[in-house]
């Protein structure tokens, strides 16, 4: 019988001044033998001060050739952003951008400490998926192809619609293969289609990642690298790119739900599919809801029963569907004012599952020297 890892998180807190995370819920399941999916939430001061500002933190690191890579992000990635925010005083996108490059560099230091005795590291890497809420304003970065979707009421029909929010960095768009060819316009295998599949240089689907450190840099693209990473051509810049597409979004009432997910859900659902899985069921327990209506989609698409696929060791399972990881966070916009002399204990929340207190996310407000919000 497979074990699925399977993490549910609920939180409830009040909603305070800008409109921020009202409830969320976390789900995943494992395909492969390692589990290399990880995933976080922060909810509290987002700089190294009690002072705030506050908001939430919101990571899904979908790693792949190991879990090295995603488990250094969970461990490294808010600590950085936490030290940059204290720096700068405040959430920006500048911030934001100088902690993925922080976790990038403190990966690489990694792989050339380990090298000698584990040189196969230097072929582990994630997609870094982050959305940070903070005073009423929405930040999304993105390296990979992982996705973060917005449920939006549209006012005169009452319906909710799909937004996606994330920028995907994936071989199969055509966008991102014309950014291949301009970023290495005198190599034409930059983008090669193998197997009915784009990849970046005929190995891998990704063009921006932590990490995969073997296609960034030209000295751990040798031996003793297993040969199916090792280019025949030595490169003289990066194949890949740790630089993550950031969205800043300034949240409405209209705004409802976003679901944070790895591109193991987004093979089985449309935006939209997901937005009205969401919307049409009740908050409670409805990332798992997601992943098992996955996983029944993905089991008829091998024309198989659900309970068969629930009885395949995990390893021999990814032939049959990918790890899948899904955090939904639910937003409110009303009770403006009741949130803004409350301070909140912080909650961190990696892996496990737990179930957290009614009440126990922070809002999204920064107290100013005069004490305001």
């Amino acid at each position: 019988m497979l074990s699925e890892l399977v993490n549910f998180l609920k939180a409830c807190f009040r909603p305070g001044l800008d409109g921020h995370a009202r409830t969320s819920s976390d789900s995943g399941v494992q395909a492969n033998n390692l589990l290399e999916d990880q995933s976080q939430i922060e909810s509290g001061s987002l700089s190294l001060n009690e002072s705030g500002p506050y908001g939430t933190f919101v990571g899904v690191y979908d790693g792949h050739g190991g879990p090295e890579t995603s488990r250094f992000i969970n461990k490294h990635l808010f600590q950085h952003l936490k030290r940059f925010t204290t720096e700068q005083q405040s959430m920006s996108v500048d911030v934001i951008r100088k902690a993925f490059q922080a976790t990038e560099e403190g990966f690489m230091s990694l792989v050339t400490q380990l090298w000698p005795i584990s040189p196969q590291i230097a072929a582990v890497g994630s997609c870094c998926l982050v959305g940070v809420i903070c005073n009423g304003t929405l930040y999304i970065a993105n390296l990979g192809d992982s996705r973060a979707v917005l449920g939006r009421t549209v006012k005169a029909t009452g319906e909710v619609l799909a937004t996606q929010l994330s920028t995907e960095h994936n071989a199969s768009i055509e966008s991102i293969r014309q950014e291949l060819h301009a970023l290495h316009p005198d190599d034409s295998n930059i983008v090669v289609l193998k197997h009915n599949v784009w990849r970046v240089k005929g190995i891998i689907q990704i063009s921006r990642c932590i990490g995969d450190v073997y296609l960034k840099k030209a000295e751990f693209n040798r031996e003793p690298l297993y040969p199916k990473f090792r280019l025949h051509e030595p490169f003289k810049r990066p194949i890949l790119s740790s630089e993550p597409s950031i969205l800043v979004h300034q949240l409405q009432p209209q705004d409802q739900f976003i679901i944070f997910a790895s591109d193991g859900l987004w093979e089985h659902f449309s935006n939209q599919e997901a937005v009205d899985i969401v919307q049409n069921n009740p908050h409670a327990g409805i990332a798992r809801r997601m992943v098992k209506t996955a996983l029944k989609a993905a089991a008829k698409k091998r024309e198989m029963r659900y309970s068969d696929l629930n009885k395949i060791d995990r390893g021999v399972r990814r032939h049959f569907h990918d790890d899948i990881t899904v955090i939904v966070v639910f937003l409110d916009s009303n009770m403006m004012s009741r949130a803004s002399t409350v301070k909140f204990p912080s909650i961190s929340v990696k892996g496990g599952g737990v179930s957290l207190p009614h009440n126990s996310l922070a809002p999204c407000t920064t107290t100013t020297d005069n004490g305001r919000r």
